[in-house]
């Protein structure tokens, strides 16, 4: 009963707000309206996140502060977009269209996220007894990944469970090719010939199929096509070279395609098991900070499965081989085959499933300029499927697919608008342009509860995933490279290649990224912007109010450009094999001692981080070999494995750096499958970092955190200046 009287209040509130959404009123009128509106808000907010809550509260959520920021933008429209000359009228129509455009976005997400489906977790024992089971092709694509990287990932794929004989595993090479092989320059060649070689080997060795092609056409998606037509199975797996499956992969994703004939697709998440760069050299929070990622993989993609609009992400996912026929395969007219491949899928009505499951690891770029590599490919890739594809327009897509494909491929226009809103303050205090025309009052009365009631509809939708603040930094680290991306795919959109993102790079020693150059300029402008800031506000007393409002918004501008410049100080990465948070029990054993019990803190394929029981830590020093045992539970069994200490710390405690040493191949296996077969290492990590920050948190956190890394990234950059003086004066 409840539910229908606040469905009718809720009808009866948009019929007035309709209403009130065109009429002209002074600022005090629309603070009577918009007070009220902001208290009901922030109650339905809070009731939105109530145990026995019903979506009628995220609707009303969703309604009211939709009509705040619709009254926003039709004040904006009718009384703010007016210029004193023609440079002046230019930058307010940029500006305004940046917020229409955030508008539009902000709308789509609240549509897209209202409702959030949560698959149930299926498992091959679900299925009817004498089912007959699909065959399935594992397919790894490689390019230019160490050997190590990509033993790991094959031996994880052979122990996922699934009966041997209805899966084969496949290394595709595109490293190895008949075209690299036969180079003009000796040395890509030679490297070529020799990358074939091992790669030979270690599938030999691991029972695993070695394919690579004559020649490098189309990228990832021809190098999968190639192999389409060598191979038979049902089923198609793909995981990229650092995608490292859990032991329940294919028991969890198979079984929807048995019960479902017209599901074309099954995607899991990307869980990452090492910060990103920007988490890594500024944040520093991967262990209790929601990773970059989380809001798209455990909110967006669910949001866009209850519309059946989820789509193909390149890895981690399963694919029905006769769907893939029909489309001639993974689709290459763009350098995003996996969404266009979806889209295309989509509009001849197969349905796509997301399980919201991490069960496959891989690794983030390591560096900024892979991460950005690694953006503005994503960024291109979507913006050829707006012009080549239309999404919105095609006739085998319901109207929520589109608007779906719609958000997902808008997003990545985000470097217009985040470009904007990082020059408008400065068009404004250092070139006098009236980029925002309202007063003190009328800034009150519309754009602060636009502003608030944005931050609300955020908060309620990806609190748990994403903190205050987090997102700027993100966008504007990323902004000036993909616009210049997006400009060359608007100019001819055919024309972006395939850019193989880097993985498991290392660095030895701090370094300062080469693409930090435009934050500079950034970073001097803003500070030039305060100077001409505090000029206006004693020499035009008049505007000083918009003054001040402007300045606070260039504050904004210069705390994300500190935190942005404290990002881009690369720190040390030596570990190529990243160790995850462990909660294991395990007994270390040496030549003639006692066992000794211990915790182990962290885990990789290649080593750990022991903590013994503090009574038993005599002899325990670097060098010495010894024995770690422990029961692994993807296994279902006790493991054992030779190690050796490579350090000791006592800071804390007695805590044992090992390296796993001397293994047999079944011991590789063992550790291959401790450290990255079990799905609940991945969901405790996730679960323990996802919780939510208020906004004052966020900011607090983030003041805190940019000025070590601003810096060191300034020491950096004296070292680096005063490193050749001292050349001269040794040379003189």
């Amino acid at each position: 009963m409840t539910d229908k009287i606040l469905l009718i209040t809720l009808f009866a509130g948009l019929a007035s707000l309709a209403v009130a959404l065109v009429l002209p009123m002074d600022a005090t009128a629309q603070l009577v309206i918009i007070i009220p509106l902001l208290v009901l808000l922030s109650y339905a907010r809070v009731e939105a996140d109530a145990k026995d809550s019903t979506d009628i509260f995220r609707v009303l959520v969703l309604v009211v502060g939709g009509f705040i920021t619709l009254r926003y933008l039709s004040w904006r429209a009718g009384y703010t977009l007016y210029g004193s000359d023609l440079f002046s009228l230019i930058a307010v129509c940029l500006l305004f269209g940046a917020e229409v455009y955030s508008a539009c976005i902000h709308f789509l997400g609240g549509f897209i996220n209202v409702s959030r489906i949560s698959r149930p977790l299926l498992s091959v024992d679900d299925l009817p007894s004498g089912t007959q089971l699909p065959t399935v092709d594992v397919m790894i694509p490689s390019y230019n990944e160490d050997p190590e990287l990509l033993e790991v990932t094959l031996r994880a794929a052979r122990q996922m469970r699934y009966p041997a004989d209805r899966f084969t595993i496949y290394l595709l090479d595109d490293g190895g090719t008949d075209q690299r092989i036969a180079h003009g320059d000796p040395a890509i060649a030679n490297a070529a010939r020799q990358r074939r070689a091992d790669l030979q080997a270690l599938c030999t060795r691991l029972g695993v199929t070695y394919l690579t092609r004559p020649r490098n056409e189309r990228a990832k998606a021809g190098n999968l096509n190639h192999a389409l037509g060598h191979t038979q199975g049902d089923l198609v797996v793909v995981l990229d070279a650092d995608h490292v499956p859990t032991v329940e992969f294919l028991d969890r994703t198979v079984p929807w395609f048995v019960r479902h004939d017209d599901v074309f697709l099954v995607q899991t998440p990307h869980f990452m098991v090492n910060p990103d760069p920007i988490d890594r050299n500024m944040l520093q929070g991967f262990s209790r900070m929601p990773s970059e990622n989380d809001m798209f993989y455990r909110d967006i993609q669910r949001g866009l499965d209850f519309w059946g609009a989820s789509f193909f992400c390149g890895s981690a996912a399963v694919l029905r081989r006769k769907h893939l026929e029909e489309v001639g395969g993974l689709c290459g007219d763009t350098i995003t085959e996996d969404a266009e491949t979806a889209f295309e899928l989509h509009s001849r009505g197969y349905r796509s499933i997301y399980i919201d499951r991490p069960m496959v690891a891989g690794l983030a770029p390591e560096t900024f300029s892979a991460f950005i590599t690694q953006r503005m490919r994503w960024a291109q890739g979507m913006v050829q499927i707006l012009v080549l594809k239309r999404p919105f327009m095609s006739p085998g897509l319901t109207l929520p697919q589109r608007l779906g494909y719609l958000s997902s491929i808008m997003f990545w226009l985000f470097p217009f608008s985040r470009t904007i809103f990082l020059v408008a303050p400065l068009a404004y205090l250092i070139f006098g342009m009236d980029i925002y025309n309202a007063s003190i009052m009328q800034i009150l009365a519309y754009t602060v509860p636009h502003v608030i009631a944005t931050y609300i509809i955020a908060d309620m939708l990806y609190g748990r995933k994403r903190w205050p603040l987090v997102s700027e930094l993100y966008e504007v680290m990323q902004c000036l490279f993909s616009l210049v991306a997006i400009f060359k795919v608007l100019l001819n959109p055919r024309k972006p290649a395939f850019m193989v993102t880097p993985k498991g790079e290392t660095l030895d020693e701090e370094t300062i990224s080469p693409l930090a150059w435009p934050f500079y300029v950034l970073f001097v402008l803003t500070l030039v912007g305060f100077a001409f800031g505090i000029y206006r506000l004693t020499a035009y007393p008049l505007t000083r109010d918009m003054t001040i409002v402007v300045l606070l918004w260039n504050t904004f501008n210069f705390v994300t450009l500190l935190g942005a410049i404290g990002a881009l100080l690369e720190r040390r990465q030596r570990r190529g094999s990243p160790r995850m948070p462990s909660q294991e029990i395990g007994m270390i054993e040496g030549a003639g001692g006692s066992p000794v019990p211990c915790d182990i803190m962290d885990l990789s394929a290649t080593g750990a981080r022991l903590k013994p029981v503090p009574d038993a830590t005599n002899g325990l020093d670097p060098g010495e070999k010894l024995v770690l045992s422990t029961y692994s539970q993807p296994l279902n069994r006790r493991v054992s494995l030779p190690v050796r200490i490579c350090s000791r710390s006592e800071s804390h405690g007695v805590e044992l750096g090992v390296k796993f040493e001397g293994m047999s191949p079944q011991q590789t296996d063992d550790a291959v499958a401790l450290s990255y077969g079990d799905t609940a290492r991945w969901l405790y990590f996730q679960e323990r970092r996802s919780r939510p920050v208020s906004f004052f948190q966020g900011l607090t956190m983030m003041l805190s955190l940019i000025w070590r890394p601003f810096f060191l990234h300034l020491r950096a950059m004296m070292r680096r200046r005063s490193a050749p003086l001292a050349s001269d004066r040794g040379r003189l």
